[in-house]
């Protein structure tokens, strides 16, 4: 099973700090980054207000921001979410597990949750986690332009959370799956695919 972020920054306190580095590297070496970001912008209506699920330094955030929607950034790590309000200030950027049920309450048009952070959910709180992602989905009266609102995880299906038992915890937090890809591009999601993208609603 999959360590959490719990367990590997308690063993080893300087893994965010590697992490964040990490990805201004890739920035640096002019690597593509932003490919959730921009299939975020797609699904989302102008000035949409937008919930970046385990933000870490805020790289998709930021460019949401950019592009002008309302965006809060949720991250367990501290040392993760002082980069993002360093990077974005004018974004909203909370510290906060997201299996307790007081953070950034909403109502969100667009929820996404990229790279792999559900997967290191503990198992037991992702009913918990599930449950509190749906109750922050805009319903159509409250979502903007009148739709309501929705929820996009991807993460890797060799990380301890199959298709079939992901099904089912989102089905008893309230979520259905509307949509599945295998890549960030829409590649056509199959029972060989190593990588989920599921777009869910309430």
């Amino acid at each position: 099973m999959a360590q959490t972020w719990k367990q590997i920054v308690e063993a080893d306190p300087e893994h965010s700090r590697r992490y964040a580095r990490r990805w201004d590297d890739m920035v640096a070496e002019g690597v593509d980054i932003d490919g959730e970001a921009r299939l975020a912008d797609a699904m989302a209506p102008r000035r949409a207000r937008i919930l970046d699920v385990g933000c870490g330094q805020g790289r998709m955030g930021a460019y949401l921001h950019e592009r002008g929607h309302r965006v809060t950034g949720v991250d367990l790590d501290p040392y993760l979410i002082e980069r993002a309000r360093e990077s974005c200030p004018g974004a909203t950027w909370e510290v906060a597990d997201l299996a307790d049920e007081d953070w950034a309450r909403g109502p969100y048009d667009l929820a996404v949750s990229a790279g792999n952070v559900l997967a290191f959910v503990d198992p037991s709180d992702r009913h918990a986690v599930l449950t509190n992602l749906a109750a922050r989905l805009a319903t159509a009266d409250e979502g903007t332009d009148g739709r309501a609102g929705r929820l996009v995880v991807g993460f890797g299906l060799d990380r301890g959370w199959t298709r079939e038992e992901f099904d089912r915890d989102a089905e008893r937090a309230g979520l259905r799956v509307q949509q599945r890809w295998s890549t960030w591009d829409l590649l056509p999601f199959g029972d060989d695919s190593g990588f989920m993208i599921a777009v869910l609603v309430v």
